[in-house]
This record gives C-alpha cells, sequence and structure tokens, in this order.
C-alpha cells in the first residue's frame, strides 16, 4: 500500500481527534483522542496494521526532526525559563525515569500476555 494512502488515513484519525475535541468538553488533547480513536480502529481490524505500517515507521523515525522547532522556540523564551531552570533540571529526568520505568513495565507485561496466549494457543493445536 502506498505512503499517500497510509498517510491520508493517519490523516483522517487525526481529523477526527480534532473533531472529538472540539466536540467533548475534557481538557484532552486532540492527538490522544486521535491515538485512541486509531487504537479502537486496529483492536477492531477495521483498519489493518499492513494498512498504516509504513508511514508509521517514518513518522517515528522523523520524529526527533520533529522536536527541533519547539527547541527553537524555547531559546526565545530563554528569559521566562530561566527563573525554572533548576526545578525543570530535578523534574525532567526524574518524569523521564518515571516514564521509561512504566512503558518498560506495561510493555513487558503485554509481551508476557501475549506469549501466554500463544502458548495456548499452541497447547490447543
Amino acid at each position: 500500500m502506498g505512503y499517500v494512502k497510509q498517510f491520508l488515513i493517519i490523516l483522517a484519525v487525526t481529523c477526527v481527534g480534532e473533531f472529538l475535541k472540539f466536540l467533548l468538553p475534557f481538557p484532552i488533547p486532540a492527538s490522544i483522542y486521535g491515538l485512541l480513536v486509531l487504537l479502537a480502529l486496529l483492536c477492531s481490524k477495521v483498519v489493518r496494521l499492513e494498512q498504516v505500517k509504513e508511514a508509521g515507521d517514518f513518522l517515528i523515525q522523523i520524529m526527533p526532526v520533529m522536536f527541533i522547532p519547539a527547541a527553537a522556540g524555547l531559546l526565545t523564551s530563554w528569559e521566562e525559563i530561566r527563573g525554572m531552570l533548576l526545578p525543570l533540571c530535578v523534574i525532567i529526568p526524574v518524569s523521564t525515569c518515571f516514564v521509561m520505568l512504566v512503558t518498560g513495565k506495561v510493555a513487558g507485561w503485554m509481551i508476557g500476555r501475549k506469549e501466554k496466549r500463544e502458548s495456548r494457543a499452541g497447547q490447543r493445536g
């Protein structure tokens, strides 16, 4: 499946996320709504992984480049950030380690769950 079609699927899901953000009164970013919609579509097999995998992999590969404008924007806000520098230098590593720990635990749990499911399927078959 071509990149254009895959990007269009991802773009459509992103637009649905933006629409949900507009409709619902919750303080949740539109990107989170879009991720949840894509997860639901993948789990229900309305969208198959093969239909978005190549474009998704490409977007993950170029993700670091997407942070350059945000980092440049921080440079223009240096005066406002200077007063919070010490708390930021503590909070950022602590929260990063926490996110890495939780992500690792969840990934390990999911892998274990998948292995159990596959071993049960192998015993039946």
